[in-house]
């Protein structure tokens, strides 16, 4: 799967799961999760590449304790928001 295709889909998750995704220029520095009160809010750079996009949203999702997967969340996208020391 495509790094825009998995970008879209963990978008999507984002958005199920509570956050509101800002979509902005922000010159490469990068984005990530704020709280504002009780607004999550997940801004993405779109400066940067759709891999680096995916791998902010990726780390905001991790960490959510709010995350909702979709039923048509793809496997790869699953692998992906496994955390790597789940294996260990």
């Amino acid at each position: 799967m495509h790094s825009v295709d998995l970008l879209e889909e963990a978008l999507q998750i984002a958005m199920s799961s509570g956050y509101e995704v800002r979509q902005e220029w922000m010159d490469e520095r990068g984005g990530g999760e704020c709280r504002i009160g009780h607004r999550r809010i997940l801004f993405v750079d779109l400066s940067l590449s759709a891999r680096e996009q995916l791998e902010v949203v990726l780390a905001a999702l991790r960490k959510s304790p709010q995350l909702r997967l979709l039923p048509t969340t793809s496997p790869e996208l699953k692998h992906l928001l496994t955390p790597s020391d789940a294996t260990n």
